[in-house]
Formats: C-alpha cells, structure tokens, sequence
C-alpha cells in the first residue's frame, strides 16, 4: 500500500526508513520531507499545517495509510481532519493529543488518578505566578503549558533565572500563546528516561527505552534544545524500574484517557525521572514518536513497523508480536552553530556518503539541496548520526566515527552522549 508520512525532521527520515523495510509498503509520501528523506521517499511541498491540502492530496493519491510525525499538527486536529475524509491515519485524536498540548492538562489528569508526577501548580495571571514563585524554593521547574518546539520548559537554578523564565513566557509572550499559562513545578533529581509506547485504549505495547541529553553542551550545560543525542538500551538501568514505570505510570495513563472519553491511539511517549531512590516519575507526555529517541528506537525494531501501524488501527495490536534486537544504537546530534538560538542556513554540507545501516545510518533532521544540487543546513538540528554495535561503546564509537567525517561551518554536536551508559 502507499503511505504518506506528515513531518519533515529526522524522525520522519527514521520512520520512513523502518516503514521501506516493510514487504507491504508501496510508494512513499513525505509532506513537506527533507533532503535526506528525499532520497527514499518522494516529498510533497505541502506544509503540515495545510489540512485540506494534505486530506485532498491523500484522498488523489488513495494512500492507504497516513502517519502524522509532529506535535502541532496533531494538537491542532489533523487525525480528526483524516477521519472526516475516511482515510486511514495512525496518531491520536485532537482530544487526545492534548495530553501533549496542555502541560496543564496533563498534570490534572495524572494528579486526579493518582499517577506519579512533581509536586504542581498552575497560573494564567502573572502576578499570581510570581507571588507562589517567590514562595519556593530553587532549584524549580517554568513550563509553559502549550506547545513551543521542546523549548518551552526551563529549569531555573536561581530565583532570578526562575523570574526571568516566569516574564519571557507570560509578559514577553516569547511562546505566544502557549504562554497564557504556566506550570510551576518541583525539580526532580535523578536522570531521564524515555519510554515511547505503541498504544491503543488501553492495549500499551512499550518500546526499547531510551535516554535523551536536552542540553545543548557536554556535561548537561547549557539551554535546553528538542534533543542532542539519544541512545538505547539503557545497561545502567535496572530492568525493574522500566517495568515498573510501564505498570505505574503508562498503563494507568492510558486507561485513565480512556476513562476521560479521550481514547489514545498512536505513540504514547512517557518523558520519566528516576529518582535516587530508583522510583520512576514523570516528568512529561508527548503524543508521538520523540524526536530523536526515535533514531535509535526504529532501528532496534525487528518487527514490521507497518504491521504495527494497521493493528492499531483495525483493534489487534495487542494480538501483534513485537521484538526488538538486542544491538545498541547511539544517535549523535550535529547542529548548526547558535543552535538553539538563531542560527544561519544554506552552509554546504561536506562528507555524506551513503550509509548501509550495518554499522551507522545518517538521519536527515534539518537539510536541503542548493541550486548546484549540494546538500546544505536548513534547521538547528541538521543530522542525526546513529552508531549500531553489540553493546553501548561499539554503538557510540560507530556514532562519533561517523560523525566526524562529516563537516559544514559552525558544527557543533556533544562529545558525551552515551558516556554515562558505558559500564
């Protein structure tokens, strides 16, 4: 069947590539896709916004099955859109993809059924804000409740830092209006861990977990970014902690959606803290695959990515067997320099050479072609680089081996990821 893929980052390129992989798939659609993803799917210059055009163009072309990558276009309503038009989508309803869309949604539902999550409160008047603020202690956690491209969220280590987060989202409005209100939040120790889920109702299929580094410079310094490298599985985690945050926190969220008469169907994507103690928490939900646990979780997946997509939809995914390989995969973030502050575009790309996916894959995240048909930087985020290997420290020296052959002005990417997983 041919499929169109919506999204154009580098977990569109990575769910594309595990999707070719399928005896099923036919022709692949990718609106508005990237150069790299051009080279195995055909784009279409339509944005993921533009509902009607992409329900139209789906419809022309009889897809059989459209899958939605981003956060906005889901919060927005765009599976509705699908389903209006009778056209098979994979991700979750408007409804549902609030648990996304709202920070403040999301922390009433988890608090009304008692589902593990940081100590909260939330303001849409400002002075309220800061007069609670001051009230706290640091370090704390600013969130503005909408959706702001992984940027939305600071942890402040000062009471002036929290004070200057609490004016750019709800004075400054630097977010718009994903900024009328805030969660202030406790921090939480510990170290993250993601756990993306395949999930209908309440059947959850819980992936290979994985761990992120948000951080834009080595060591976790700096501004948060959408993500600078990722990798799976986690050696340095218990196997107990993973299930029991499976048991405690995604199961009983995905039954407590369907209980609020908002049924997920899609990827479930649990951002958790363990604690020092070992308990698992949550810090976050997202309603599709993360970006760029994705790159490293699509190539552990043995099973058929397709197959798994059209379970969920015909109400057998738990019947699907899933299996996932034992390999190790380390995603390296090459960004342009600034990121995640402003950043130039257009700057020729040196050393792409095509990858076969024994050893590593390159991922395109932020990417074009110039008019001399070159690839160039178009995003903060222009590759993801995945090392594959037996274990963490042959996956990530495959990664950095890679990476390193591979140049354009102002490159910038962190030389830890992983470092913490080698034991």
């Amino acid at each position: 069947m041919d499929i169109l893929v919506i999204g154009g980052g580098g977990r569109e390129h990575a769910i594309i590539w595990a999707l070719k992989k399928s005896p099923r798939a036919g022709h692949i659609f990718c609106a508005p896709g990237n150069a790299g993803i051009g080279q195995l799917a055909e784009c279409v210059p339509i944005a993921v916004n533009e509902f009607d055009r992409l329900t139209a163009f789906a419809a022309e072309k009889e897809v059989g099955i459209v899958v939605v990558g981003p956060d906005d276009p889901l919060a927005e309503g765009i599976v509705d859109a699908f389903e209006a038009k009778g056209i098979p989508v994979y991700g979750p309803r408007k409804n549902a993809a609030e648990i996304e869309g709202s920070k403040t949604f999301m922390k009433d539902l988890l608090h009304k059924y008692h589902i593990p999550t940081a100590a909260y409160e939330k303001f849409d008047n400002y002075e309220a804000a800061l007069s609670y603020l001051h009230a706290q202690q640091v370090p704390i956690v600013i969130k503005a409740d909408g959706l702001a491209a992984g940027k939305g969220v600071t942890v402040a280590f000062s009471m002036e830092q929290a004070e200057q987060a609490l004016h750019a989202i709800m004075v400054d409005k630097v977010f718009g209006e994903s900024g009328a209100q805030v969660v202030i939040e406790e921090f939480l120790k510990g170290q993250e861990m993601s756990i993306l889920s395949f999930v209908d109702g309440e059947t959850v299929r819980p992936m290979a977990a994985a761990q992120d580094h948000k951080q834009v410079f080595d060591g976790d310094q700096g501004p948060n970014t959408g993500g600078m490298g990722t990798y799976s599985p986690l050696p340095h985690i218990n196997p107990s902690i993973i299930e029991t945050a499976i048991e405690n926190i995604i199961k009983p969220t995905a039954k407590a959606m369907v209980a609020e008469g908002r049924p997920f169907r899609g990827v479930l994507f649990a951002g958790l803290m363990i604690q020092p103690d070992g308990t698992p928490t949550t810090i976050e939900f997202n309603a599709r695959f993360g970006d760029p646990e994705t790159q490293v979780v699509l190539p552990r997946l043995k099973s058929d990515l397709l197959e798994i997509f059209l379970a969920s939809l015909d109400g057998t995914l738990a019947d699907v067997e899933i299996e996932w390989s034992d390999e190790a995969a380390v995603c390296v973030v090459l960004a342009s320099g600034g990121y995640p502050a402003s950043y130039p575009k257009g700057l020729p790309i040196q050393g792409l050479t095509p990858t076969d996916g024994d050893k590593a894959i390159v991922f395109h995240a932020g990417t074009a072609k110039n008019a001399q048909g070159e690839f160039v930087t178009n995003g903060g985020r222009v590759l993801g680089v995945v090392g594959l290997g037996a274990d963490i420290a042959e996956a990530r020296k495959e990664a950095y081996k890679q990476a390193e052959t591979i140049t354009f002005e102002g490159k910038q990417n962190r030389s830890d990821i992983a470092a913490k997983a080698l034991v």
